[in-house]
């Protein structure tokens, strides 16, 4: 049986990767246009003109990413504001209360159902030595001084490896617990995961353009796979830990079970659906840029969710059938957060990206159009399936 399972996750796996890879391509060779500029390494050419800012696109997006969140918001801050007024009488007698439940086991193998204890530790030394490396590295990387210009473009992977430090050592004063110390093999692995898993990002976004990097232009191929490889490592570890992280405070997914059932969200019909759209979607990519950019971030996160269903493992919209959001809330928040750093780091950073954007390309949060971060929201569900794919979740469902 775990053969067969081992089996059906490569299979999906490879199926998964394929499409995203040739999809986008097919698109382009059916109409004739050339695939060169598509496969140039590095990337120099631009070749996507984008659509100018569009105040109805602008409005209609920013009240359809309202629409979705807020109702999240919502729901979370009266819980808690219900939560506070039932445990004020027992904070003022003299009687402990109980400690809120952490997620339990929904959380997933990455997540390890660590129990939140605050009392049990203190802040570990190493992570005061990742806020050391932290702090010294934001420094290097905001300023220009002359004895580290050789050094200078290389200040953003330290700055996330001190990150990814910090966030497990703040889970381990929690807890007791985090990946650093207790799964350290499987946190090597992420960084390893992760550099790939970006890469195809990167390959897709070469069909719509949303982003470029300055200062690569005298860097081989080689080198600047090298030089962006290391960075592309920390983004799981990133936003795994920092959703571990989340995950010890019940008060930020609090109300969220119960909500929005969505008892056919693990049928096989329609991930059968999702499955041909997202790969429809990939193929038209290249071809309308401007209007399914969005699907850089949707296609691969349906197909992934759909080949998850069809193969029969656990989802990870499983939770969704009895109306439990924790998970998916969390997740997003986590990509959020790092999203945040990822954009602030990247300001005045001397190798940097910049962002053109079609319709919605205003109101820059550092050089991030706003309604551009909705992206991340996506993005940390993305990230969380791919932990599950390393870790071998592969729970068949019982058929009767």
């Amino acid at each position: 049986m775990k053969t067969v399972q081992t089996l059906q996750v490569l299979s999906a796996t490879l199926l998964a990767i394929g499409l995203v890879v040739t999809l986008p391509l097919l698109g382009i060779m059916a109409t004739g246009l050339p695939i060169g500029h598509y496969l140039e390494f590095p990337p120099h050419t631009h070749y996507v003109e984008h659509a100018g800012f569009s105040w109805s696109v602008f409005a209609g997006l920013a009240a359809f990413i309202l629409i979705v969140i807020l109702p999240f918001i919502i729901r979370i801050l009266c819980a808690n504001r219900m939560t506070k007024t039932k445990m004020k009488p027992l904070m003022e007698s003299t009687v402990a209360p109980a400690e809120p439940p952490l997620l339990g086991s929904y959380g997933g193998p990455w997540w390890g159902g660590y129990n939140c204890n605050q009392n049990a530790r203190r802040f570990p030394v190493w992570g005061w030595i990742g806020i050391a490396g932290g702090i010294g590295a934001w420094i290097l990387a905001w300023s220009r001084f002359d004895w580290f210009a050789p050094w200078q473009a290389f200040t953003f992977s330290p700055l996330w490896f001190s990150y990814i430090v910090i966030v497990n050592a703040l889970t381990h004063r929690r807890t007791g617990q985090c990946m650093l110390t207790q799964r350290p093999v499987f946190l090597l692995m992420l960084f390893v995961f992760s550099a790939a898993f970006w890469w195809l990002f990167e390959y897709l976004n070469r069909f719509v353009q949303n982003w470029y990097y300055l200062g690569i232009g005298s860097l081989t191929p080689l080198e600047y796979f090298l030089f962006a490889t290391l960075p592309f490592s920390t983004v799981l570890p990133a936003v795994m830990g920092t959703f571990q992280l989340l995950a010890t405070y019940p008060r930020l997914s609090n109300g969220l079970t119960g909500i929005f059932v969505m008892p056919h969200i693990q049928s096989r019909f329609g991930a059968l659906i999702v499955l041909t759209l997202s790969a429809g979607g990939l193929a038209g990519i290249g071809l309308w840029p401007d209007y399914l950019f969005p699907l850089l971030w949707l296609a691969p996160l349906g197909i992934l969710a759909s080949l998850q269903t069809l193969t029969g493992r656990t989802s990870l919209f499983a939770d969704l059938v009895r109306g439990d959001w924790r998970r998916i809330v969390l997740l997003a928040l986590a990509a959020l957060i790092c999203g945040f750093f990822w954009e602030m780091w990247n300001f005045y950073s001397l190798a940097k990206w910049v962002y053109a954007v079609p319709f919605v390309d205003r109101f820059h949060i550092f050089e991030m159009p706003v309604l551009g971060y909705a992206g991340y929201l996506l993005f940390g569900l993305e990230c969380a399936l791919i932990a599950d794919l390393l870790c071998g979740r592969r729970q068949i469902e019982e058929k009767p």
